[in-house]
């Protein structure tokens, strides 16, 4: 990285990596203090490559129309799957809880109508078409459950295969652009005005249902927070897109247990875990 670096942004001198992460897509690093890198764990260059101009890209789109501030690359190297970009201020959510999350609802509300009204043909070049059957989803978080069932209290394994049990929910019939993987690990904080203060991480930006953004905000912040998001969302949610929205939630959430237990990545299975009660119930 280093290498890379001083190639690539000469006269920049690198004091100091600090390992910032990793998630499934990403590791990402903090380069003086300033810098953000993140590197692509795609094993084909290809994959790689394009991956990180797509989002460069994205990002330019996203900036302009964005009501919380998103990384504005200084630095993409294709071969090498970096992605380079200025510091934004704040701090992980998942991992600095704010003092008062319903302060977070306004101006999540309000970029979220933002991207999901953003049109689409700005976007179809950039991102991938994600419209995943949710009975194959429903399926795979069957499995997911198996790999955790036992780390599960009586109560909460009831709740969980009493939703497993039931019929998916019906396909979206309009998708819009979303950011995709609005879990509280994308959300940057102040923690001491209980503010956003940026989203990270569009690896996964997909032209794809809006009900799955409010999904994750549903499972990481709860419902209180969702609904008075909501009060500011102009994207509108039917009946059978709340339906589909807490679908998408508690597969989330068993996708993220079993992944945290299965890698060691301890905060996915921990958060996870402490919201399953609230989130199935």
């Amino acid at each position: 990285m280093r290498r890379l670096l001083a190639r690539h942004l000469p006269g920049y001198e690198v004091r100091v990596i600090d390992r910032l992460g990793e998630g499934q897509d990403n590791a990402a690093y903090e380069v003086n203090g300033e810098l953000v890198v993140r590197q692509s764990k795609a094993g084909d260059p290809d994959e790689r490559g394009g991956t990180v101009e797509r989002e460069a890209a994205l990002l330019a789109v996203v900036g302009e129309v964005s009501t919380i501030p998103v990384p504005r690359p200084v630095l993409v190297v294709p071969e090498a799957g970096m992605l380079a970009y200025p510091k934004l201020p704040g701090l992980p959510l998942n991992r600095h809880p704010v003092p008062e999350p319903a302060r977070l609802a306004a101006p999540l509300g309000a970029f979220l109508s933002a991207l999901h009204l953003l049109p689409v043909p700005r976007v179809e070049d950039l991102v991938p078409r994600d419209a995943y059957p949710l009975r194959d989803l429903r399926e795979e978080a069957e499995g997911d459950y198996e790999e955790i069932a036992g780390r599960l209290p009586a109560e909460e394994r009831r709740l969980v295969e009493e939703f497993l049990a039931a019929e998916a929910p019906a396909d979206p019939e309009t998708l819009t652009f979303c950011h995709n993987d609005l879990g509280s690990e994308h959300m940057l904080v102040d923690v001491a005005t209980s503010a956003v203060t940026g989203v990270i991480d569009w690896t996964d930006a997909a032209v794809a249902d809006p009900a799955y953004d409010l999904a994750l905000v549903y499972r990481d912040l709860g419902p209180a927070v969702l609904a008075r998001t909501l009060e500011h969302y102009r994207g509108g949610l039917d009946d059978a897109g709340r339906e589909r929205m807490l679908f998408y939630a508690r597969c989330a959430l068993l996708e993220d247990v079993a992944y945290g237990l299965r890698t060691g990545i301890r905060p996915y299975a921990e958060a996870g875990l402490a919201n399953l009660g609230r989130t199935f119930s």
